[in-house]
């Protein structure tokens, strides 16, 4: 308690200094009590200061850090290691703590904040709170400026949609107000750039690119000098400490490591999980192209130059770069920039020690470049390497790959999104799987057929009451069709679809390796009038499908009563005229979105169960929402009992459909035959055309399929 009020106190008298910051999160802490007091004008006022306080403890160190290179720069020369090193090194200290000892107040580690706490602030949740502040302020624009901020970073934040959209309606609002306070300049000239080099503007696009490479590599730079800050990891703490040299070794890979990562931060846009694949390289390659379109070949044989940097071997670009000297003069000398080779050498000399620490020191490291030398990774890691590599192609299962496994198994099938295009890990949709007749014969099978509760023991409404939930599983529509209740086609359609789903699945994700299903559920649910209205629950809740989620912990149990022997799961849509139903997927807090499937005839959705792919399904608000629920497993002890006696019925059905067609062609026959052919003589000699037993007709003229009947 003495310790939070001599805090409060200095946070107190630092308010009264000039040029000094109170520590951020005391300000955050208070902003957020004053929030949950209803008094949004000092909540306001503090959420800005510890925004303001963050922004400012990030330019002090990265301030102190640029300054300090200057003014004590270790020395060139190989020397003693205590003078050359440590001397250097203690007075790089020396004078880190008294810039910040300047800047900061009470002192540079009142600033250590908690992980949560700089986890919120990595995720702009301040301005979360500010929006609401600012808008109980009655102050509109500041309001839309702080949600917009926030919606940015966090584009699936579900209430925060709301609000915005709220605010798009409201009359007041300004177009101009949705401005993100946090905007990164290299990513708004980015995306200028590429705007304008996709529309053939190549001057536009250079001017742009140009200021984005720029901007990108001093945001670089910026990062990595915060990397060189307190080590801010609150893991438990070892038995054992570390000697000097090993202390010293183990945060200096840390920085290095930290450093290496500052790629993927810069090259990952707010909202987005996946960073931009070759964002530096990317930059040369666009702008090499745009000023050969423009005539400058000084300057593309300069970007030409600088991409081979990065990827030495690449064919295309050095056949460029052999055009360029042609074009420049052999006598011309081609380099690459200067900064952009300062960044290769550096990164390169870092890894090094990096890889040289994995091997001999037990370090890890997740390499985030795609263009790491072969030859700059230990011989006896190589083969980790490709294992890590070939794991990450597993669990990412891009369009490249796909194209390498070989088409699916069946022709006119689209993947139209795939795990990179749905921000996550083993999701995938398909087009096509059904005809628009194929989905109508369903859905009239699920009205004839289709039960409250059925699948879920009796339950009418397992999810939510404000919508009748119908179901019917492949063994009851079996004996539903035996007993002339439906359409037997209708029930062999569900198997059929269903079976093709579960190829189609196993060809994309488990090539070779059996699926099983585990079960198959036909379901439909019909939003209930009159009970919509201030509905908030969704349509089904969001899970995982092999095991127990728990938010809070950012976990999920793989525990009974999860089915967790099942491994992916799969819709097949059969409607899209309703409103809502739609499935989503989110992170494991079950909150934030990351990728959202529209229903529509002939749509299959698949993802594998387990905890990468948390999933609900928004609230069916108006009219009924039908679909196959597929769910399957690697395990034969597992599979779905009742489809193997579905399936025995339906071949019953089809013995005896053929026997009923036989003798439907044979009373045709002999009445044809009793008013054309001529009488059967007691000779025993039989017109040439009846020579063929009766039963064998069905093997010369085998029936006619209809379309639904294709696959």
């Amino acid at each position: 308690m003495a310790s939070l009020l001599c805090l409060s106190l200095l946070a107190a008298a630092a308010a009264t200094s000039p040029g000094r910051l109170v520590p951020y999160d005391l300000l955050y802490a208070d902003g957020v009590r004053a929030y949950l007091a209803r008094d949004w004008a000092r909540a306001a006022e503090l959420l800005q200061r510890a925004l303001h306080s963050y922004a400012g403890l990030r330019a002090a160190r990265r301030a102190c850090r640029a300054a300090c290179a200057r003014e004590e720069p270790f020395p060139a020369g190989p020397g003693r290691w205590e003078a050359a090193l440590l001397g250097p090194v203690l007075q790089r200290a020396g004078c880190l703590q008294r810039c910040l000892g300047r800047r900061l107040l009470p002192a540079p580690s009142a600033h250590r904040a908690s992980r949560a706490v700089r986890r919120d602030f990595e995720r702009r949740e301040p301005y979360n709170y500010l929006q609401v502040a600012f808008f109980q302020l009655k102050k509109l624009d500041q309001a839309v400026s702080a949600a917009h901020t926030f919606f940015v970073a966090n584009p699936q934040h579900l209430q925060m949609r709301e609000d915005i959209e709220k605010y798009q309606r409201m009359s007041g609002v300004k177009s101009n107000s949705f401005r993100d306070l946090e905007a990164m300049p290299h990513w708004e000239a980015y995306e200028a750039g590429v705007q304008h080099y996709d529309a053939d503007e190549y001057v536009l696009a250079m001017a742009k690119l140009e200021e984005s490479l720029t901007e990108a590599l001093s945001a670089l730079e910026d990062c990595r000098a915060l990397c060189e800050g307190p080590w801010e990891d609150e893991d438990e703490e070892k038995d054992m400490q570390p000697g000097l040299y090993e202390a010293i070794a183990a945060h200096y890979i840390q920085v290095l490591k930290c450093r290496q990562q500052c790629v993927l931060e810069i090259a990952t846009k707010p909202g987005r999980i996946s960073a931009t694949e070759d964002f530096i390289p990317s930059h040369l390659d666009l702008l090499q192209f745009a000023y050969n379109q423009v005539g400058n070949q000084t300057l593309a044989a300069e970007c030409a130059a600088s991409y081979l940097l990065f990827y030495p071997t690449d064919e295309p670009m050095l056949e460029k770069m052999k055009q360029y000297r042609t074009e420049l003069g052999e006598d011309t000398a081609v380099t690459a920039r200067q900064n952009i080779q300062h960044y290769v050498q550096r990164s390169l000399m870092e890894k090094k020690l990096i890889y040289y620490s994995v091997e001999h020191l037990g370090e890890t490291f997740n390499d985030p470049d795609l263009w790491t030398p072969d030859e700059l990774i230990p011989e006896n890691l190589k083969e980790k390497y490709r294992e890590d590599q070939e794991k990450q192609k597993e669990e990412t299962l891009d369009m490249e790959e796909r194209e390498k496994r070989g088409p699916l198994p069946f022709e006119g099938i689209a993947v139209t999104m795939d795990s990179h295009q749905m921000n996550g890990t083993q999701r995938v949709v398909f087009d096509r799987v059904l005809t628009e007749s194929e989905c109508k014969d369903l859905l009239r099978l699920t009205k004839a057929a289709g039960e409250a509760g059925d699948g879920y023991r009796a339950r009418r409404s397992p999810h939510t009451p404000h919508e009748r939930f119908e179901g019917l599983t492949v063994l009851k529509a079996m004996q539903l069709a035996q007993n002339g209740d439906v359409d037997w086609r209708d029930a062999k359609l569900l198997l059929q679809a269903s079976e093709k789903s579960r190829k189609i699945i196993e060809s994309y994700f488990t090539p070779g390796k059996k699926l099983h299903f585990s079960f198959t559920h036909l379901v439909c649910r019909t939003a209930v009038d009159g009970q919509q209205e201030g509905r908030m629950d969704l349509s089904h809740p969001v899970h995982a499908d092999n095991c127990l989620l728990d938010p809070e912990g950012q976990e999920c149990w793989k525990e009974p009563p999860a089915y967790v022997y099942r491994d992916y799961s799969g819709i097949l849509y059969l409607n899209d005229d309703f409103q809502g139903g739609g499935l989503f997927f989110t992170e494991v807090d079950t909150v934030t979105v990351t990728a959202e499937v529209h229903p529509k005839c002939g749509r299959l959705v698949a993802f594998s169960s387990g905890k990468e792919n948390p999933h609900g399904v928004w609230a069916v608000s108006r009219g009924r929402r039908c679909a196959i629920a597929l769910w399957y497993t690697h395990s034969r002890e597992h599979a779905e009992q009742e489809r193997v006696k579905a399936e025995e019925l339906m071949e019953q059905k089809a013995v005896e459909q053929d026997q009923l067609d036989g003798e439907k062609r044979r009373g045709t026959d002999r009445s044809s035959r009793s008013s054309s052919e001529p009488p059967v003589h007691n000779s025993g000699t039989k017109p040439a055309n009846r020579r063929q037993k009766s039963g064998s007709d069905s093997k010369q003229h085998p029936k006619v399929l209809r379309a639904r009947d294709e696959f």
